[in-house]
Protein backbone atom coordinates (compact mmCIF):
# COMPACT_ATOMS: atom_id res chain seq x y z
CA UNK A 1 0.00 0.00 0.00
CA UNK A 2 1.55 3.58 -1.03
CA UNK A 3 1.53 6.22 1.64
CA UNK A 4 -0.78 8.55 -0.17
CA UNK A 5 -3.59 5.46 0.02
CA UNK A 6 -2.32 5.26 3.71
CA UNK A 7 -2.92 8.90 4.42
CA UNK A 8 -6.19 8.89 2.60
CA UNK A 9 -7.12 6.10 4.65
CA UNK A 10 -6.35 7.27 8.30
CA UNK A 11 -7.80 10.69 7.41
CA UNK A 12 -11.26 9.30 6.07
CA UNK A 13 -11.20 7.17 9.80
CA UNK A 14 -10.34 10.56 11.40
CA UNK A 15 -13.20 12.83 9.89
CA UNK A 16 -15.84 9.08 10.37
CA UNK A 17 -15.18 8.81 14.52
CA UNK A 18 -17.28 10.65 16.90
CA UNK A 19 -14.99 10.26 19.56
CA UNK A 20 -11.17 10.63 20.08
CA UNK A 21 -9.02 7.27 18.86
CA UNK A 22 -5.59 6.52 20.23
CA UNK A 23 -2.68 5.34 18.16
CA UNK A 24 -3.30 1.79 18.64
CA UNK A 25 -7.01 1.96 17.76
CA UNK A 26 -5.78 4.15 14.36
CA UNK A 27 -3.09 1.12 13.84
CA UNK A 28 -5.66 -1.35 13.65
CA UNK A 29 -8.62 0.41 11.78
CA UNK A 30 -6.28 1.74 9.22
CA UNK A 31 -3.95 -0.64 7.06
CA UNK A 32 -0.46 -0.08 5.95
CA UNK A 33 1.06 0.60 9.24
CA UNK A 34 3.57 -1.87 10.77
CA UNK A 35 2.97 -4.20 14.06
CA UNK A 36 2.81 -2.05 17.34
CA UNK A 37 6.35 -0.41 18.35
CA UNK A 38 9.04 1.69 17.60
CA UNK A 39 8.20 1.29 13.83
CA UNK A 40 5.00 2.19 14.13
CA UNK A 41 5.25 5.39 16.25
CA UNK A 42 7.64 6.62 13.91
CA UNK A 43 5.41 5.95 10.59
CA UNK A 44 2.28 7.84 12.49
CA UNK A 45 4.05 10.92 13.86
CA UNK A 46 5.36 11.28 10.83
CA UNK A 47 1.76 11.03 9.26
CA UNK A 48 0.65 13.33 11.50
CA UNK A 49 3.00 15.72 10.46
CA UNK A 50 2.35 15.46 7.13
CA UNK A 51 -1.48 15.75 7.06
CA UNK A 52 -1.15 19.58 9.25
CA UNK A 53 1.91 20.02 6.78
CA UNK A 54 -1.67 19.54 3.76
CA UNK A 55 -3.59 22.45 6.24
CA UNK A 56 -5.42 19.10 7.55
CA UNK A 57 -6.15 19.76 11.28
CA UNK A 58 -5.53 16.88 13.14
CA UNK A 59 -6.58 17.48 16.57
CA UNK A 60 -5.30 15.82 19.94
CA UNK A 61 -7.73 15.42 22.69
CA UNK A 62 -7.62 13.12 25.63
CA UNK A 63 -10.11 10.12 25.64
CA UNK A 64 -12.88 9.82 27.49
CA UNK A 65 -12.75 7.61 31.05
CA UNK A 66 -9.11 7.48 30.81
CA UNK A 67 -7.04 7.42 33.97
CA UNK A 68 -4.12 7.61 34.00
CA UNK A 69 -4.88 10.31 30.49
CA UNK A 70 -4.79 8.92 26.99
CA UNK A 71 -4.07 11.19 24.03
CA UNK A 72 -6.26 10.62 21.02
CA UNK A 73 -6.69 11.98 17.74
CA UNK A 74 -9.88 12.87 15.56
CA UNK A 75 -10.35 15.63 13.04
CA UNK A 76 -13.43 17.84 13.28
CA UNK A 77 -15.53 17.80 10.53
CA UNK A 78 -17.10 21.26 10.82
CA UNK A 79 -13.09 22.31 10.28
CA UNK A 80 -12.61 20.45 7.52
CA UNK A 81 -15.39 20.54 5.28
CA UNK A 82 -16.36 22.13 2.21
CA UNK A 83 -19.99 23.20 2.38
CA UNK A 84 -21.86 19.59 1.67
CA UNK A 85 -21.61 18.77 -2.00
CA UNK A 86 -22.73 14.86 -0.65
CA UNK A 87 -19.04 13.55 -0.61
CA UNK A 88 -18.31 11.00 1.83
CA UNK A 89 -15.46 11.20 4.02
CA UNK A 90 -13.21 8.91 2.33
CA UNK A 91 -14.14 11.78 -1.16
CA UNK A 92 -13.62 14.29 0.41
CA UNK A 93 -10.34 13.34 1.70
CA UNK A 94 -9.08 12.79 -1.57
CA UNK A 95 -10.16 15.92 -2.84
CA UNK A 96 -8.37 17.71 -0.18
CA UNK A 97 -5.24 15.77 -0.51
CA UNK A 98 -5.36 16.59 -3.98
CA UNK A 99 -5.87 20.16 -4.14
CA UNK A 100 -3.02 20.23 -1.59
CA UNK A 101 -0.93 18.98 -4.19
CA UNK A 102 -2.33 20.96 -7.57
CA UNK A 103 -1.49 24.75 -7.34
CA UNK A 104 -3.62 27.04 -8.87
CA UNK A 105 -1.78 29.78 -10.74
CA UNK A 106 -2.73 33.37 -9.82
CA UNK A 107 -3.82 31.82 -6.39
CA UNK A 108 -1.67 32.06 -3.53
CA UNK A 109 -0.36 28.72 -3.09
CA UNK A 110 -1.84 28.50 0.79
CA UNK A 111 -5.07 29.99 -0.24
CA UNK A 112 -5.75 28.46 -3.32
CA UNK A 113 -8.86 25.70 -2.53
CA UNK A 114 -9.51 28.14 0.80
CA UNK A 115 -10.71 31.11 -1.86
CA UNK A 116 -12.42 28.68 -4.33
CA UNK A 117 -14.65 27.16 -1.77
CA UNK A 118 -16.00 30.26 0.18
CA UNK A 119 -15.87 32.42 3.80
CA UNK A 120 -17.24 29.24 5.10
CA UNK A 121 -13.83 27.39 4.82
CA UNK A 122 -12.01 27.54 8.07
CA UNK A 123 -8.54 29.66 7.26
CA UNK A 124 -5.68 27.19 5.92
CA UNK A 125 -2.84 26.28 7.55
CA UNK A 126 0.61 25.27 5.94
CA UNK A 127 1.00 23.01 2.72
CA UNK A 128 3.56 21.14 1.56
CA UNK A 129 5.40 21.96 -1.83
CA UNK A 130 2.57 21.19 -4.73
CA UNK A 131 3.72 18.86 -7.37
CA UNK A 132 1.57 19.98 -10.28
CA UNK A 133 0.19 23.78 -11.38
CA UNK A 134 -2.88 24.05 -13.61
CA UNK A 135 -3.72 27.62 -14.92
CA UNK A 136 -6.57 29.71 -12.75
CA UNK A 137 -8.94 32.00 -14.33
CA UNK A 138 -10.17 34.89 -12.50
CA UNK A 139 -13.84 34.05 -12.81
CA UNK A 140 -12.99 30.41 -11.02
CA UNK A 141 -13.94 32.45 -7.85
CA UNK A 142 -17.67 33.55 -8.58
CA UNK A 143 -18.56 30.46 -10.41
CA UNK A 144 -17.35 28.51 -7.53
CA UNK A 145 -19.07 30.15 -5.41
CA UNK A 146 -22.52 29.97 -7.61
CA UNK A 147 -22.25 26.24 -7.69
CA UNK A 148 -21.65 26.08 -4.06
CA UNK A 149 -24.12 28.37 -2.86
CA UNK A 150 -26.57 27.43 -5.92
CA UNK A 151 -27.35 30.84 -7.04
CA UNK A 152 -27.21 31.66 -10.91
CA UNK A 153 -24.50 33.85 -12.07
CA UNK A 154 -24.60 36.64 -14.99
CA UNK A 155 -22.06 36.89 -17.84
CA UNK A 156 -21.31 38.27 -21.05
CA UNK A 157 -20.33 36.27 -23.61
CA UNK A 158 -20.01 36.25 -27.17
CA UNK A 159 -21.79 39.28 -27.75
CA UNK A 160 -25.13 38.53 -25.48
CA UNK A 161 -25.35 38.78 -21.85
CA UNK A 162 -26.45 35.23 -20.08
CA UNK A 163 -27.70 34.10 -17.20
CA UNK A 164 -27.20 30.20 -15.85
CA UNK A 165 -27.34 28.07 -13.22
CA UNK A 166 -24.02 26.89 -12.75
CA UNK A 167 -23.77 23.55 -12.35
CA UNK A 168 -19.62 22.16 -12.72
CA UNK A 169 -16.21 23.34 -13.37
CA UNK A 170 -14.27 21.06 -15.53
CA UNK A 171 -10.43 21.62 -16.49
CA UNK A 172 -9.35 19.80 -20.01
CA UNK A 173 -6.80 20.42 -22.43
CA UNK A 174 -5.41 23.38 -20.85
CA UNK A 175 -9.13 25.10 -20.72
CA UNK A 176 -11.52 25.62 -18.17
CA UNK A 177 -15.39 25.16 -18.83
CA UNK A 178 -18.87 25.39 -17.36
CA UNK A 179 -21.83 23.37 -17.80
CA UNK A 180 -25.00 24.90 -16.70
CA UNK A 181 -28.37 26.11 -17.17
CA UNK A 182 -28.69 28.32 -19.82
CA UNK A 183 -31.99 30.52 -18.69
CA UNK A 184 -31.78 32.47 -22.10
CA UNK A 185 -31.81 29.21 -23.92
CA UNK A 186 -33.54 27.00 -21.99
CA UNK A 187 -31.26 24.36 -22.33
CA UNK A 188 -27.72 23.11 -20.94
CA UNK A 189 -24.87 24.54 -22.33
CA UNK A 190 -21.04 24.74 -21.87
CA UNK A 191 -18.70 28.13 -22.09
CA UNK A 192 -15.24 28.32 -22.16
CA UNK A 193 -14.31 30.58 -19.12
CA UNK A 194 -11.15 32.30 -21.46
CA UNK A 195 -14.41 33.19 -23.98
CA UNK A 196 -16.21 35.45 -20.99
CA UNK A 197 -16.28 38.74 -21.68
CA UNK A 198 -15.41 40.71 -18.13
CA UNK A 199 -16.26 39.33 -14.68
CA UNK A 200 -19.16 36.79 -13.45
CA UNK A 201 -21.52 38.48 -11.36
CA UNK A 202 -24.20 37.22 -9.04
CA UNK A 203 -27.45 37.11 -11.16
CA UNK A 204 -29.13 40.43 -10.71
CA UNK A 205 -32.66 39.09 -10.54
CA UNK A 206 -34.26 35.59 -9.88
CA UNK A 207 -30.73 34.05 -8.22
CA UNK A 208 -32.39 31.13 -7.31
CA UNK A 209 -31.77 27.84 -9.30
CA UNK A 210 -34.54 25.13 -10.87
CA UNK A 211 -34.54 21.51 -9.20
CA UNK A 212 -32.66 19.06 -11.66
CA UNK A 213 -34.39 16.40 -12.41
CA UNK A 214 -32.73 12.83 -12.33
CA UNK A 215 -32.31 13.04 -16.29
CA UNK A 216 -29.67 16.06 -16.19
CA UNK A 217 -26.58 14.50 -17.34
CA UNK A 218 -24.28 17.18 -15.22
CA UNK A 219 -22.90 14.16 -13.32
CA UNK A 220 -21.20 12.22 -16.46
CA UNK A 221 -17.84 13.35 -16.59
CA UNK A 222 -17.46 14.98 -20.04
CA UNK A 223 -15.23 13.71 -22.78
CA UNK A 224 -12.73 16.12 -24.66
CA UNK A 225 -14.35 15.87 -27.39
CA UNK A 226 -17.21 17.28 -26.33
CA UNK A 227 -16.14 20.05 -24.55
CA UNK A 228 -16.88 23.65 -25.89
CA UNK A 229 -20.30 25.56 -26.83
CA UNK A 230 -20.23 25.43 -30.25
CA UNK A 231 -23.13 22.60 -31.66
CA UNK A 232 -22.30 19.42 -32.15
CA UNK A 233 -21.28 17.62 -35.29
CA UNK A 234 -22.81 14.09 -35.03
CA UNK A 235 -20.04 11.36 -35.98
CA UNK A 236 -20.60 8.25 -37.75
CA UNK A 237 -17.75 6.29 -35.98
CA UNK A 238 -16.99 2.10 -36.83
CA UNK A 239 -15.09 0.45 -34.25
CA UNK A 240 -14.14 -3.38 -34.83
CA UNK A 241 -16.49 -5.34 -32.81
CA UNK A 242 -13.33 -6.39 -30.82
CA UNK A 243 -12.67 -3.39 -29.47
CA UNK A 244 -15.87 -2.26 -29.21
CA UNK A 245 -16.89 -2.61 -25.84
CA UNK A 246 -14.14 -0.79 -24.77
CA UNK A 247 -14.80 2.62 -27.19
CA UNK A 248 -18.75 1.86 -25.41
CA UNK A 249 -17.21 2.59 -22.06
CA UNK A 250 -16.13 5.88 -23.45
CA UNK A 251 -19.57 7.80 -24.55
CA UNK A 252 -22.78 8.08 -22.59
CA UNK A 253 -25.15 5.05 -22.23
CA UNK A 254 -27.51 6.47 -24.83
CA UNK A 255 -25.43 6.64 -27.87
CA UNK A 256 -26.83 5.38 -31.20
CA UNK A 257 -25.09 2.09 -32.11
CA UNK A 258 -25.25 -0.20 -34.95
CA UNK A 259 -24.24 -3.68 -35.27
CA UNK A 260 -23.00 -4.89 -38.58
CA UNK A 261 -20.60 -7.42 -40.00
CA UNK A 262 -17.69 -5.06 -39.68
CA UNK A 263 -18.00 -3.67 -36.54
CA UNK A 264 -20.08 -1.32 -34.39
CA UNK A 265 -20.62 1.98 -35.78
CA UNK A 266 -21.67 4.98 -32.80
CA UNK A 267 -22.80 8.35 -34.06
CA UNK A 268 -21.06 10.28 -31.19
CA UNK A 269 -21.95 14.36 -30.83
CA UNK A 270 -18.40 15.93 -31.48
CA UNK A 271 -17.64 19.60 -30.52
CA UNK A 272 -14.18 19.48 -30.26
CA UNK A 273 -12.85 17.90 -33.84
CA UNK A 274 -9.08 16.98 -32.69
CA UNK A 275 -9.84 15.79 -29.19
CA UNK A 276 -11.85 13.26 -31.15
CA UNK A 277 -9.48 12.30 -33.83
CA UNK A 278 -7.14 11.66 -30.86
CA UNK A 279 -9.28 9.73 -29.51
CA UNK A 280 -9.96 7.60 -32.74
CA UNK A 281 -6.14 7.07 -33.64
CA UNK A 282 -5.84 5.47 -30.16
CA UNK A 283 -7.44 2.34 -32.02
CA UNK A 284 -5.16 2.35 -35.10
CA UNK A 285 -6.48 0.81 -37.99
CA UNK A 286 -9.26 -0.83 -35.80
CA UNK A 287 -11.39 2.56 -36.10
CA UNK A 288 -12.84 4.31 -39.08
CA UNK A 289 -14.31 7.50 -39.03
CA UNK A 290 -17.76 7.09 -42.13
CA UNK A 291 -19.33 10.28 -41.55
CA UNK A 292 -19.75 13.52 -42.33
CA UNK A 293 -17.42 13.06 -45.17
CA UNK A 294 -15.71 16.67 -44.52
CA UNK A 295 -14.28 15.22 -40.75
CA UNK A 296 -13.27 12.39 -42.39
CA UNK A 297 -11.49 14.13 -45.28
CA UNK A 298 -9.57 16.25 -42.96
CA UNK A 299 -8.74 13.06 -40.71
CA UNK A 300 -7.07 11.34 -43.75
CA UNK A 301 -5.48 14.52 -44.33
CA UNK A 302 -4.11 14.82 -41.18
CA UNK A 303 -2.99 11.48 -40.94
CA UNK A 304 -0.87 11.69 -44.49
CA UNK A 305 0.69 14.80 -43.25
CA UNK A 306 1.74 13.17 -40.09
CA UNK A 307 3.40 10.45 -42.03
CA UNK A 308 4.68 12.36 -44.85
CA UNK A 309 6.46 14.39 -41.76
CA UNK A 310 7.67 11.12 -40.23
CA UNK A 311 9.46 9.80 -43.30
CA UNK A 312 11.17 13.08 -43.79
CA UNK A 313 12.94 13.32 -40.26
CA UNK A 314 13.92 9.17 -40.77
CA UNK A 315 15.50 10.38 -44.07
CA UNK A 316 17.12 12.91 -42.11
CA UNK A 317 18.46 10.82 -39.67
Amino acid sequence: MSKLERLLNLTAVLLDTSRPLTAEDLRQMVEGYPPAGPSFRRAFERDKDDLRELGIPVRVERVPATDPPIDGYRIHPDEYYLPDPGLDSGELAALHLASMAVRLDGFGEQEALWKLGGSDMPAPGPTAQAIASIPADPNLTPLFAGITSKEAVQFDYRGATRVVEPWRLDFLRGRWYLTGWDRLREAERQYRLDRIDGDVVAAKSDPEVRERSAQDPVGRRRQAWEMGDDTPTMVRLLVDSRLAPSAAQQFAPDIEREETPRGVIFTVPVINEHAFRSFVFGFLEHAEILEPQDIRHRTMEWLRAQIVSDSGAAAVQ
